[in-house]
């Protein structure tokens, strides 16, 4: 994926120790210069190093995605350090409750919506000028709850649902602009933070971490989990030109889990 990215610019939220540190180092390798936004400031001047080790800008800027001033800062900012911005991929990411829906706070819920969905949004409706002015495109990254519902898992299917909803409209109201919004689907992605989850349920079942893996790939066609680096490929492709003519779609990438 050399150079699919060349002198593009990538705005990247949440970006954590797992797949938003995959995308970073994947964009940078593609051509592109980033800026990062998470709300951990020491993460962020972690990976902008990695950036500008691979020879890109890397401009980082701790940023609460709900709240309306710090969005407003982000959006200055990278206008103020490169003067266009040509993809946004929103990564924000909330732990699910793991609770049924009947113990689920409300507040829970609401923060869950307030930063999968509205923080999206918030990001969406500032870089909007920008990315219409290049053409631009916007990837959200989902989840493969919304092609379940398992125990538990109620309220984050609700905010992934609603942030699918979302792309899907704003792809019909942002087309006329040049804007295309796409989505991602990952199912279980394999790296280090999902190895830690193994982990914890290989001791609470008196299993291994091989066993627990070995267990949820079986559900797959390909009898394995995606990797960090396959859902970052994903992601890119929607962010490229190669996927100029693609909005409003969901990319599944979860290696024959689940069908639509």
């Amino acid at each position: 994926m050399a150079g699919m990215l060349d002198n593009k610019v990538v705005v990247i939220s949440g970006v954590g120790p797992a797949l938003g540190t995959t995308l970073a180092r994947r964009c940078a390798e593609a051509g592109a210069d980033l800026v990062l936004a998470a709300r951990t400031a020491s993460r962020l001047d972690d990976v902008a190093g990695q950036v500008r080790a691979l020879g890109r800008r890397a401009l980082a800027v701790s940023t609460d995605i709900t709240d309306d001033d710090q969005v407003d800062n982000l959006v200055r900012r990278s206008l103020d350090e490169y003067g266009r911005v040509d993809a946004l991929i929103n990564n924000a990411f909330r732990v699910p409750s793991m609770k049924p829906l009947a113990d689920t706070t409300f507040q829970h819920i609401r923060d869950a919506i307030e930063l999968t969905v509205l923080g999206a949004l918030r990001l969406i409706q500032g870089f909007t000028p920008a990315l219409a002015e290049a053409d631009g495109s916007v990837v959200n990254v989902n989840s493969m709850v919304i092609r379940h519902s398992q125990p538990k898992y109620g309220a984050y299917k609700m905010a992934k649902s609603a942030l699918l909803a979302m792309s899907q409209s704003l792809a019909t109201e942002l087309g006329d602009k040049g804007i295309r919004v796409n989505s991602v689907a990952p199912g279980y992605i394999w790296g280090e933070t999902l190895k830690s989850y193994f982990n914890h349920q290989a001791g609470k079942y008196g299993a291994t971490v091989e066993q627990i893996y070995a267990a949820t790939a079986a559900q797959s066609d390909l009898k394995r989990l995606p990797t960090e680096d396959e859902v970052a490929s994903a992601i890119l492709f929607l962010a490229s030109d190669l996927s100029s003519g693609i909005t409003g779609v969901t990319l599944d990438v979860n290696c024959g889990e689940y069908k639509i």
